[in-house]
């Protein structure tokens, strides 16, 4: 059950990247957690794209835009090999909707946050971690 969400001022991404920078976010999300290609993992992985006014995201020294990717896992979905892969991914993934190149990378921050064993619900009861790789490999297509 992973959550994505890129906050990005308004007008910094490219009209095509806008269209489709959420769904690939979520698609290398899924990817790098392992989860089966279904329609059902495919739903459960959403994606938010904020975006701010203008003028109200700034550094100290510019206001060039900066893109901040947060992830919201399961605690324990991600190994670290998982977890670098992903930031990668979604760096390269920010910098084409945007428009810009590798060079731009440190404009990208990317944060992984694990939720806790036993304090993610959903419809109604508590999901662990244990039974979305039970489900998952009910579900795998690749087995």
């Amino acid at each position: 059950m992973p959550m994505i969400r890129l906050t990005a001022p308004a007008g910094a991404l490219t009209e095509a990247g806008r269209g489709s920078v959420q769904r690939e976010l979520a698609e290398a999300l899924l990817r790098w957690e392992g989860a089966p290609d279904t329609a059902f993992f495919r739903a459960q992985a959403w994606s938010y794209l904020v975006e701010l006014p203008e003028g109200a995201q700034r550094t100290a020294e510019d206001d060039t835009p900066r893109f901040l990717v947060e992830v919201t896992v399961p605690q324990g979905a991600l190994s670290e090999r998982r977890k670098a892969g992903l930031v990668e991914e979604a760096t390269r993934t920010v910098l084409s909707a945007a428009g810009l190149t590798p060079d731009d990378a440190l404009r990208v921050w990317v944060l992984v946050h694990e939720q806790p064993e036993g304090t993610w619900g959903a419809g109604g009861a508590v999901i662990r971690h244990a039974d979305l790789v039970a489900l998952a490999k009910g579900q795998r297509t690749d087995a």
